[in-house]
């Protein structure tokens, strides 16, 4: 059993918990290695404080799952078979009572925790999601490593879509030619859709990009992220298409005096909502507290979005392992957007910045 596995069973024992049943992609891939959207088909992993555990996944990945180096059995099952006949019994042959039983409960879907409900007829059923996400919290080396090249590789994004830039060149063909120029480094996903805004589309937080064309006093956002076996990194980048005017420079100066202070806050042990903080009231004193709409940033590695949340009532202490976002923005619409975001590694005296594109204001002439 590897030591993530152990982690978990250890934590079941400690909390009377018989099976522990793993069902987002994700998780399934934190624990056994193997890495699949299954659709609308079950995946999921079996957990037992000793027992060994065990991959139920469809035929047509049994072989992927196998190459990706799960050990242990697999229950393999077919578009016109049962799996959960399949795994009532795979659980049975090794607990003979199950009184709790830990799920994701935030993933599971009210069909299957049914299923679930008459499998364990008078089971309490325990979420797992806290124990999960804090595993995942804490990246190892090797995770950091993986996580370094996606940055890398979101750095190259950025610059690419720089380079892109010219008076009349729609967000859509921006995208088009940082997404091509990714392909032909091997990169297979994003870890959400590219988002490239110009204009007062860079005021929406999460606009979505069209046919808009870039001109002359613009500002343009650049927010993207690349999957590197397994995992994402998240960066944006806010730009100038020529001059601009002294308001924008004042949101934009604004927007990075506060992500500066926010990582320079940034250390083992001071908790998540004074990360917020940080940035929140250099924006607010400066006037544009409203235009702040979102949290500071949030945790990454597997998925793009991860624990914890840094906002401004989250008590957590940062340590030494965090990978997350700092990427305060400020959007007032009709007038700009701007955001600038880094991915965040907490080291044992301070942080490693992992994406390593310039923030300083840049303007493409």
């Amino acid at each position: 059993m590897n030591s993530r596995l152990q982690k978990l069973s250890s934590w079941m024992k400690e909390n009377n918990v018989q099976v522990c049943f793993v069902t987002s992609p994700e998780n399934v891939f934190y624990f056994s290695g193997f890495l699949s959207d299954p659709h609308e088909r079950l995946l999921g992993l079996a957990v037992f404080q000793e027992e060994e555990p065990f991959l139920v996944c469809p035929a047509l990945d049994k072989t992927d799952a196998k190459n990706a180096g799960w050990s242990n059995e697999i229950i393999s099952y077919s578009d016109i078979e049962n799996p959960w006949e399949m795994i009532h019994k795979a659980i049975f042959s090794r607990v003979k009572t199950v009184e709790n039983i830990a799920v994701e409960k935030e993933h599971m879907n009210v069909e299957r925790f049914e299923i679930l409900t008459g499998m364990f007829n008078g089971a309490r059923f325990t979420s797992a999601e806290e124990k999960l996400r804090k595993l995942r919290m804490v990246k190892d080396e090797k995770e950091l490593s993986i996580i370094r090249e996606a940055c890398a590789l979101a750095d190259y994004a950025v610059e690419v879509g720089c380079a892109e830039i010219q008076e009349g060149k729609s967000e859509l063909e921006i995208i088009a030619a940082i997404e091509f120029a990714l392909k032909k480094k091997g990169v297979t996903q994003m870890s959400f859709s590219t988002m490239v805004l110009t204009g007062v589309n860079a005021a929406s937080p999460h606009g979505t990009p069209g046919l808009t064309k870039i001109k002359k006093g613009d500002f343009v956002l650049f927010d993207l992220g690349v999957v590197v076996d397994g995992y994402c990194s998240d960066i944006t980048r806010t730009v100038a298409y020529g001059d601009i005017n002294d308001k924008q420079r004042e949101i934009y100066d604004t927007v990075l005096k506060a992500q500066l202070a926010a990582v320079e806050a940034s250390k083992p042990g001071v908790p998540c909502s004074e990360v917020d903080l940080t940035a929140r009231k250099i924006i607010a004193e400066a006037g544009y507290g409203e235009y702040f709409p979102h949290r500071l940033g949030h945790g990454l590695g597997i998925s793009v979005h991860e624990y914890p949340s840094l906002t401004e009532t989250n008590p957590l202490l940062l340590e030494e392992g965090m990978v997350y976002t700092i990427e305060p923005g400020i959007y007032v619409p009709d007038v700009a957007g701007v955001r600038i975001e880094d991915d965040i590694f907490v080291t044992a005296n301070g942080v490693e910045i992992l994406t390593k594109f310039p923030k300083e204001l840049q303007i493409i002439r």
